[in-house]
């Protein structure tokens, strides 16, 4: 029988240390691009791929994520009072009524793969999304994760979100060696953590987003520590190799490193260029700067 994916993973305790001292006392996941805190966006993606729980691994230090989803009546009553009935809408809007939240305590940061495995008493026996709101993919109303869960309707195996990168760059990622099965759509062959460029298999990286069968939580569990010391899910994914087919989706969309100083101030001037209230504005700003450089 096949499954649907109803469950989302949004790994959120880690502290955030490429962007101090914005986060020393703020949540990375809650840093706006433009209006909406980077976890928002990462929410709305997975509700617009029919998502319905929502399982945040959360930390120390990260009560302003569960504040931002929960609701505000002060908030809406003083936006009531105002007359402010659009700003008000906005809020009550925030999370439709059949979507849920639960928040699930990482004791200590021990790697994404130990995160992943902290959702599993929510998760149960069932596949399920992985979404790393760091990684902020822009992709019109359709979104990266609907993309994959299609993909996944029609597969039935655990799916790894890659896209290609600079060959110099495969330190920074999880790096894939695939056979292409249909366009954009490859098995994978093999997979390893930051491999030196020297030694990569490919340039073709994996990015934060995942739909992975319930096989995988095995497969941590008996993964030992790897790079950084830490329990790598991309080490737990070569193990689920060797059972089940793993694919890999080269994904539409234009993805933003909101991790790094550089790619978050990329996202906050493409995402302002789409705004609808500052976007002609923005550009015309822009523009003007540009003529004095």
């Amino acid at each position: 029988m096949s499954k649907n994916i109803t469950k989302a993973v949004f790994p959120v305790a880690g502290l955030g240390t490429r962007s101090l001292p914005a986060t020393k006392a703020v949540a990375k996941e809650m840093l706006p691009v433009v209006d909406k805190p980077l976890i928002q966006y990462a929410v709305e993606e997975a509700i617009a791929a029919g998502i319905e729980t929502m399982i945040f691994v959360t930390g120390r230090n990260k009560n302003s994520i569960p504040d931002h989803f929960d609701k505000s009546y002060e908030l809406e009553k003083e936006l009531e009072k105002s007359g402010k009935t659009e700003l008000l809408k906005m809020l009550r809007e925030l999370l439709p009524p059949h979507v849920s939240c639960v928040f699930v305590r990482q004791a200590e940061a021990l790697g994404l793969g130990h995160a992943v495995h902290c959702a599993k008493p929510v998760v149960g026996d069932e596949p399920f999304a992985v979404i790393l709101p760091d990684d902020l993919i822009e992709d019109g109303s359709r979104g990266c994760m609907k993309q994959m869960v299609e993909l996944f309707n029609k597969e039935q195996s655990s799916i790894l979100g890659v896209e290609r990168v600079d060959p110099k760059e495969t330190h920074k990622y999880g790096i894939v060696e695939h056979t292409e099965t249909a366009p954009k759509v490859g098995r994978l062959k093999s997979i390893v953590e930051k491999p030196k460029p020297e030694v990569a298999p490919s340039n073709i990286a994996v990015v934060g987003r995942y739909i992975l069968t319930p096989a995988i939580f095995e497969k941590i569990e008996t993964t030992g520590r790897g790079a950084g010391g830490e329990i790598q899910l991309t080490d737990a994914i070569a193990a689920l190799m060797k059972d089940e087919q793993v694919l890999s989706y080269e994904f539409e969309g234009n993805r933003y490193d909101c991790g790094s100083k550089f790619g978050f101030l990329l996202a906050n001037v493409e995402y302002g260029l789409l705004h609808k209230e500052i976007k002609d504005e923005f550009a015309a700003y822009l523009k003007q700067r540009v003529s004095r450089v």
